[in-house]
């Protein structure tokens, strides 16, 4: 039911634009930033660690507001909150292309992250109240090959404008592209985005719980990211130690808050399944696995072999290409074979990510792009074969009273093993460069190293999904609110 009239005929489709812009813009944000770090890097100063912090900082500020983000729609309506979600991601982009000094560029990132997850999980709320039910299978039909579209050729798009250097703005065109897109969504939402009722009765948001979840997050991945470049110092096996009981008392906090009869940010009933827990270890160390091979990739390309950003990007597109095709393959069998998929899928990724391992091993730093096209492609299907169903197979088991709760948890999850990988992965490939990275066999043999502990990792993912539900879960109706947006994460080659 909605208090402002439903658009009907090309302006409903506008409107459309305007919540899918927002989720487009977010996606982007997820991946153009791989391609331009090492610009960024050389523009600004700093260690490696800007690189990761780069993409690392805004995934891990996107985890922790994805705990809210749903609330805060159900508390001040969708619309209202992706309109603000918008501005300020436009504030942060405009932020971005202003930075001077890497903290300041971090900062700002980490702003995006945030606001990005206060803005995406309204979208798919704000595409049900524009369409009636009868149209929603074309609209979403739509959705999905834009948010593909935009994955793969997002990378693209960034290595052309850093390239380009319009007005001499090298790198800083990839954020500042995004102010004249954003004016768009904000005016066309303003205008034509229907206002729906809010709930009368209200659920306090939990703020400190968000708070200590965000910082046993942040115990956890900031010394991953830093360590390479202080020389692990004590005080980061501290952090390290300390995201345990810190992470453990934001559980015991939730389970309080259910007990008082206040609504906590996480059901904790959700993991008492051990197909949903199975599921959340699965996501942790699959996304972790992704978080940081493209990043590493094009970190190798361009300061190991001296590729442009163009011609990174390039190289790199086809792993993105992949996953287009695999997601359609994925969704065309996951109804009839379930896990089977998302097993084939790994095997899949593995093959590609071996043949780019062999491939470096046999070309070194002679590597060109035609000697990469198969193995990307290859891998980058299997990716897209296990992210499809990956939400449907977790949560198959949920019932379907917690299931946005537990929808919203695995993405949060998701978007914490990005930056693990990201930070993780980033500190292997960082510390093998050791002092010799200006050298290309040295980049090339770190790929190589790297790449072999992602296949590592894919096959423990493998073993995990033993424990996830057979088949995936029939589509219910999730509440949009608190659902997450598994869509988003294809661009993992973010």
């Amino acid at each position: 039911m909605t208090s402002s009239a439903r658009p009907s005929g090309a302006l409903r489709w506008l409107a459309f634009s305007a919540a899918v812009v927002a989720a487009v813009m977010d996606l982007l944000d997820s991946t153009i930033t791989q391609v331009a770090a090492p610009a960024i890097r050389a523009s600004l100063g700093g260690s490696y660690a800007v690189i990761e912090w780069v993409t690392a900082g805004y995934t891990l500020a996107m985890a922790v507001g994805l705990l809210v983000g749903g609330r805060l729609g159900d508390l001040w309506g969708r619309k209202r909150v992706l309109l603000i979600g918008i501005a300020g991601f436009m504030a942060a982009s405009a932020a971005c292309a202003a930075a001077v000094t890497p903290s300041e560029l971090i900062a700002a990132r980490a702003v995006q992250g945030a606001v990005g997850a206060i803005m995406i999980p309204q979208v798919f709320g704000l595409i049900r109240d524009l369409f009636p039910a009868e149209q929603m299978g074309k609209a979403i039909g739509v959705y999905g090959p834009v948010m593909g579209l935009s994955a793969m050729l997002g990378p693209i798009a960034a290595g052309g404008l850093i390239g380009a250097d319009l007005f001499g703005t090298g790198w800083r065109m990839i954020f500042l592209v995004n102010l004249p897109i954003g004016a768009f969504a904000l005016l066309a939402g303003a205008r034509l985005l229907p206002s729906a009722d809010r709930p009368q009765t209200r659920s306090r948001l939990d703020l400190p719980g968000a708070l200590v979840a965000g910082a046993g997050m942040f115990l956890l991945v900031y010394p991953l990211a830093e360590g390479h470049a202080q020389g692990w110092p004590p005080y980061l096996f501290a952090m390290l130690a300390a995201s345990v009981p810190v992470l453990a008392g934001f559980g015991w906090y939730q389970l309080r808050r259910q007990r008082t009869g206040a609504a906590p940010l996480v059901d904790p009933a959700i993991f008492r399944r051990r197909s949903y827990t199975s599921g959340v270890l699965f996501a942790v160390v699959f996304t972790a696995s992704l978080g940081g091979i493209v990043l590493i990739f094009n970190v190798f390309l361009q300061e190991g072999l001296g590729f442009t950003p163009w011609h990174s990007a390039l190289t790199t597109a086809p792993w993105a290409a992949g996953a287009f095709v695999g997601s359609a393959v994925a969704g065309m069998t996951m109804a009839r074979l379930g896990r089977r998929v998302v097993h084939a899928g790994l095997v899949v990724e593995t093959i590609g990510l071996v043949s780019v391992c062999l491939v470096l091993r046999l070309m070194g730093p002679q590597i060109s792009t035609l000697d990469l096209l198969a193995p990307m492609i290859i891998g980058g299907i299997g990716m897209g074969m296990v992210f499809v169903p990956l939400f449907d197979i977790i949560l198959a088991d949920v019932p379907l009273p917690v299931i946005g709760s537990a929808s919203g948890a695995l993405q949060t999850i998701n978007s914490l093993g990005m930056a693990l990988g990201v930070a993780g992965l980033g500190a292997v490939f960082f510390s093998l460069l050791g002092g010799h990275g200006q050298h290309a066999q040295v980049f090339s043999s770190a790929a190589q190293w790297t790449a072999v502990l992602t296949v590592g990792l894919l096959i423990a993912s493998f073993v995990v999904a033993f424990w996830m539900p057979r088949r995936a879960r029939e589509q219910v109706e999730i509440p949009m609110a608190q659902a997450a947006e598994p869509a988003g994460e294809l661009a993992v080659a973010r």
